[in-house]
């Protein structure tokens, strides 16, 4: 039921539509210079703020790592918005298109301009608070947009001190950030906005996608699913774990990129799992009490987490738990911390194989050809990312042509979205559209087909007006030809 509390957020979200979409007409062409400035006021927020923000995100969370912190939603969202900032004047350049034949000639012309949409709608998640809201910001605003953002309820404080700064650094005219529960969130995708785009699960999708219908606006979808990893036989085994597990506990694999599942070469299973256990020990010597190891965001992801393994016990799987100082993790105060866990050789019914992981959980098949891997893969929802480790070409090959993925990584996991010149999206299940770069920037633009026409009247001199006659029956003669 909506509340009192969540009534006035939504009034104040329509007001605010409203007047950032006056704007966006009456104030007409964004220049440069102005995307510029909000892209540095967007950096220079992050930048002045970023030990603030790092500690309010370990309050959300209970405990998070903050080196982990800087690396993802400091450093990279930053790196996000100083690329398009650099960028954004050649993006916005013209693109000369061609005219056809007549049409081509005496001033005749063909171009594309990139206009903004107007008012975008961007709705976060908890993982990566900051992350994902201000990642997308940057093509938002290159492109010359005004912003509305919806922060995660789940991690409540970022999402408050985000509305806090954004009031400080930007005018609600600019950018304006919005807190509430799913009531708020409800209305909010059902606004009508000029584009919305969504970060987060795919059955909230599904609701995000239907709000937006009834505007028909459109959507871009940033969503997750099951990445998986294959390990060519081809490819060192230590170098293999050390990559795979560096990227899996990253915020210990609450990452949309995470590898959730590995294909390993059956005759390497043991050298495999023994690798993974001496490197998360040399890592993490204790887990409960050690700042480089982050908890689990909540009580209810805890327990969805713990749900998944006591269904994979009770189903007779192989877990093998990496808990270095054979600690107790029973009782927790303020943390939901988990051990690394391994599930070796797991069966397709178990949760842990049909569940998006989205923790500190991996799954460990073993294969004898790399075909047996892609018919798998292939069986199931489209990822967002797929990771092979190998050497071989030929095979490198036969992957990437056999696979239909929303990105790949070559001999090591979730890099990919670190280029910001590549586009970020999913596909299917894991998502529609995406941003990042140049890709964000037409994103969030509308390319306005533009031509402009010759000064000659080549209908009335081909005889194409009515009363049609011999004149047009030959210039259509010399125009339809194979």
């Amino acid at each position: 039921m909506t509340n009192l509390s969540d009534n006035s957020v939504i009034s104040a979200m329509r007001d605010t539509l409203n007047s950032q979409r006056a704007l966006c007409t009456s104030e007409g062409a964004v220049s440069a210079e102005l995307r510029i400035d909000r892209l540095s006021r967007a950096i220079d927020l992050i930048f002045d703020n970023r030990d603030t923000i790092v500690d309010t995100l370990a309050l959300d969370f209970g405990h998070r790592s903050s080196h982990q912190s800087l690396m993802s939603d400091i450093y990279a969202t930053i790196e996000c918005l100083k690329h398009s900032k650099k960028h954004l004047k050649k993006w916005m350049k013209t693109e000369k298109r061609k005219a056809p034949f007549p049409m081509n000639l005496m001033g005749g012309k063909a171009k594309v301009e990139y206009q903004p949409k107007g008012v975008i709608g961007i709705i976060g998640t908890w993982n990566f608070p900051l992350n994902t809201v201000f990642a997308p910001l940057a093509g938002v605003l290159a492109a010359g947009n005004r912003a509305m953002i919806k922060c995660s309820e789940v991690t409540p404080q970022t999402g408050a001190l985000l509305e806090t700064l954004a009031a400080k650094y930007f005018s609600p005219d600019e950018v304006a950030v919005f807190n509430g529960g799913p009531d708020v969130g409800a209305s909010f995708a059902a606004m009508p906005f000029d584009h919305i785009i969504f970060t987060g699960a795919t059955s909230i999708a599904r609701h995000i996608l239907r709000a937006a219908a009834d505007n028909l606006t459109p959507v871009t979808l940033e969503l997750g699913g099951k990445s998986p990893v294959i390990i060519s036989k081809s490819y060192p085994l230590q170098e293999a774990v050390e990559r795979i597990f560096t990227g899996k506990i990253l915020n210990v694999g609450q990452v949309c990129l995470s590898p959730d599942y590995v294909f390993v070469p059956e005759d390497q299973l043991d050298a495999f799992t023994t690798a993974a256990n001496s490197y998360i020990c040399n890592l993490f010597p204790t887990l409960r009490e050690n700042p480089d190891y982050s908890s689990v965001v909540n009580e209810r992801h805890y327990q969805r987490l713990m749900g998944y393994l006591e269904d994979a016990r009770q189903k007779g799987a192989d877990i093998r738990e990496i808990n270095p100082a054979n600690e107790d993790f029973s009782q927790q105060k303020g943390t939901h911390k988990i051990p690394l866990t391994l599930i070796v050789n797991p069966s397709d019914d178990m949760m842990v194989m049909q569940e998006e992981l989205f923790g500190p959980i991996i799954c460990i098949k073993t294969y004898t050809l790399v075909d047996d891997c892609i018919n798998y893969v292939n069986a199931r929802p489209r990822p967002l990312a797929l990771y092979y480790f190998g050497k071989d070409k030929a095979e490198q090959r036969h992957v990437l042509d056999s696979t239909v993925s929303g990105a790949v990584t070559i001999n090591d996991v979730i890099f990919h979205v670190s280029c910001e010149d590549l586009p970020f999206g999913g596909i299917g299940p894991s998502g529609m559209g995406s941003y990042h770069g140049f890709d964000g920037f037409k994103t969030f633009s509308h390319a306005k087909a533009v031509y402009k026409q010759s000064n000659i009247n080549f209908q009335k001199l081909g005889g194409m007006l009515p009363p049609y006659g011999e004149k047009c029956d030959k210039t259509l003669t010399a125009m339809i030809r194979k």
